[in-house]
């Protein structure tokens, strides 16, 4: 006899992604906001994606450098896909590795939990949303 049943997949990982600004009265700095949370959050995201760091995992396997506004644009090597991409958070592979149950491989950081907070995954999306502008 034929089964109709569908095979249970679990719950989504992640809510749904949507690319407007979740706070347009706030407006995101690069200087002020992103780059301070990589440097300081959860031991900072430059102790693996730092050339320079003892044990740069996240730059030597996936060439990611989070050091400048301007490495974090140019990207990974590994992917294949943009890290950032201006105006869609949905589409930017730094927020979705950032985010519950990424596309592809682990959640960063690879050493969590803890990960970024609700309010610092807003931040990471709204920049992104508002343009990845270096301001």
């Amino acid at each position: 006899p034929a089964c109709d049943l569908e095979p249970d997949v679990g719950p989504a990982t992640q809510a749904r992604c949507i690319n407007g600004d979740t706070d347009p009265g706030h407006d995101v700095s690069y200087a002020r906001d992103i780059e301070p949370m990589f440097e300081r959050t959860l031991g900072g995201c430059a102790k693996c994606h730092d050339p320079r760091a003892a044990n740069p995992v996240g730059f030597t396997l996936g060439g990611l450098d989070l050091t400048s506004y301007d490495a974090l644009l140019a990207g990974g090597a590994r992917s294949g896909a943009d890290i950032v991409v201006a105006g869609a958070p949905c589409a930017s592979v730094l927020y979705l590795k950032v985010s519950a149950g990424p596309p592809f491989g682990e959640r960063m950081p690879r050493d969590g939990p803890p990960f970024l907070l609700p309010d610092e995954l807003d931040l990471v999306h709204d920049w992104i949303a508002e343009g990845a502008r270096n301001n």
